[in-house]
């Protein structure tokens, strides 16, 4: 690392190195689907850098935690060794009903439905 530059850890890596998540994939996807917060911003990727300091803001369950990153660590360890690695100066705050079902919602509202789908493939083999 070059004199200077700060220590960094992909966002997705350190979430779950602090089991604030039980996958990585599954800490890309809440990424991905901007559930995920640095400072206020939603994070849109999941190898945004944290850094030492950083205000990480992440759904869990049916709460959302708000933490402050004391390490970056280098490993998955136990779960002792997870809670060293950020600071919880509030207790947790609870989702409202509508915004953690919506966390869960894997539907996608522009995918065609079965019926529609078979409704295609009838058109095609009666036109080919």
């Amino acid at each position: 690392m070059p004199a200077g530059e700060a220590a960094t850890l992909r966002l997705d890596k350190w979430l779950w190195f602090a089991r604030l998540t039980k996958s990585r994939s599954l800490a890309a996807r809440l990424c991905e689907a901007g559930a995920v917060a640095i400072a206020g911003r939603a994070t849109l990727k999941p190898h945004h850098p944290v850094r030492i300091g950083d205000v990480v803001t992440v759904p869990q369950g049916r709460v959302i935690r708000t933490v402050h990153v004391a390490a970056l660590g280098k490993r998955r360890g136990p779960a002792t060794e997870a809670r060293q690695l950020y600071l919880e100066p509030d207790p947790p705050q609870r989702l409202a009903q509508e915004a953690w079902t919506k966390l869960l919602d894997d539907s996608v509202d522009d995918a065609p439905t079965a019926t529609a789908s078979h409704e295609t493939l009838s058109l095609r083999e009666r036109a080919g």
